[in-house]
């Protein structure tokens, strides 16, 4: 278990510093599976936020013209208008009249989801747990603060709620407190989220629970291996299997640890990092995000180039997906072939937000339940 912020600089791990990585190629191999568990999702998010903003608005609507400004912000390929004629079971396109401009609403199919999605974000379990995703994330690599533009960034994967930082800081006072936090491009202050103190007992990686509960002692905790899996037609190199065996029996530094007095070069600095990106993936309700959402925080936190590295010799443990315009880090072991081993119930509210999203009216105009006064377009 991770010790305490301030006393974990004062005692260095005394692990080798060698660097002992073969030089040879590791290879990408296509995953079928964990690209369709990707690819699924494809605009998946930009919906859910369109249906956000629309549902800001004190009339539930949102003209044309004011959803169209949003297109930079959500990454559309698309102009708005066109997004929304895509997916008609969940976005209904009106003109209250004629002299007033189009507007767009939700469908009662869409509306009723939303409910149950609200419903999910309101509990008691789901509150607490979003609250333990973001303090947790608050303390990988012991750090104890991050800037709200990275939180942001990992939001949708993390599970928070659209307005986190009224729920969670109302809710959670004891957990999370806004300060101001020096940019180390810039210069600069920027606002940012940090704890208010150390939890012991949330700083436990999930690897680390694995282990406790078949040796509640602890002793195997020392010298945890990560679960790894290839897709069919992947052969690693006999070398790189070698290294890899010799590198899963290092002794395991819990990412809530700050292992940056290692080399950073080094086998056992390798094996730290790929536990905190390990840990960062489990935090997120879809065991994946996008890369650059990574090399963002691990830029941040100081790691450099070593995320990159750490992705690249570990095939086995994370998977890149080229898949909807972007670069998807997918952590292998949450996975059986393109299912989530563990689904988290708000997975299962987008599951059933993509299958709306598919359904396309067979006879659209028959299908639109008209109100008075209002004409679809």
């Amino acid at each position: 278990m991770a010790l305490p912020l301030h006393l974990r600089s004062k005692l260095p791990h005394q692990f080798n510093s060698v660097r002992t990585f073969i030089d040879a190629k590791v290879k990408w191999v296509r995953d079928p599976y964990l690209d369709f568990a990707v690819e699924r999702e494809k605009d998946l998010k930009q919906a859910i936020s369109l249906k956000n903003q629309i549902l800001s608005d004190h009339s539930k609507s949102l003209p044309i013209s004011v959803a169209s400004l949003l297109k930079p912000h959500l990454d559309l390929s698309i102009p708005c208008s066109k997004f929304f004629q895509k997916y008609p079971s969940f976005f209904f396109l009106f003109q209250p009249s004629p002299s007033l401009p189009p507007r767009v609403k939700l469908t009662p199919r869409a509306l009723s989801l939303h409910r149950e999605e609200f419903t999910i974000h309101s509990s008691n379990p789901h509150r607490f747990d979003a609250a333990n995703r973001l303090f947790k994330l608050l303390m990988l690599a012991g750090t104890t603060k991050l800037p709200f533009r990275l939180i942001d960034k990992l939001k949708w994967d993390l599970g928070l709620p659209p307005n986190f930082v009224v729920t969670l800081l109302t809710d959670f006072p004891e957990y999370f407190q806004v300060c101001d936090i020096e940019d180390p491009l810039t210069g600069k202050p920027e606002l940012g989220l940090e704890i208010v103190s150390w939890q012991k007992e949330l700083a436990v990686s999930e690897l680390e629970k694995r282990a406790l509960r078949f040796d509640p002692s602890g002793e195997k905790v020392k010298h945890i291996g990560f679960p790894m899996s290839f897709p069919r037609g992947f052969d690693l190199d006999k070398r790189i299997k070698e290294w890899v065996e010799q590198w899963q029996r290092l002794p395991y530094i819990s990412p809530y640890e700050n292992g940056f007095h290692l080399s950073p070069n080094s086998d056992q600095a390798e094996k730290w990092t790929v536990a905190v990106l390990h840990e960062l993936l489990w935090l997120m309700v879809s065991k994946k995000t996008e890369r650059e959402n990574l090399f963002s925080l691990g830029e941040y936190l100081g790691f450099g180039a070593m995320f990159k590295k750490a992705l690249v010799h570990h095939p086995g443990i994370f998977y890149i997906s080229n898949k909807i315009r972007t670069q998807t880090v997918v952590l292998r072991e949450a996975y059986r072939k393109d299912f989530l081993v563990e689904k988290h119930p708000l997975m299962g509210m987008r599951y059933r937000y993509i299958h709306l999203l598919n359904m396309m009216p067979k006879m659209r105009k028959q299908d639109l339940v008209m109100e008075s006064g209002k004409r679809p377009i």
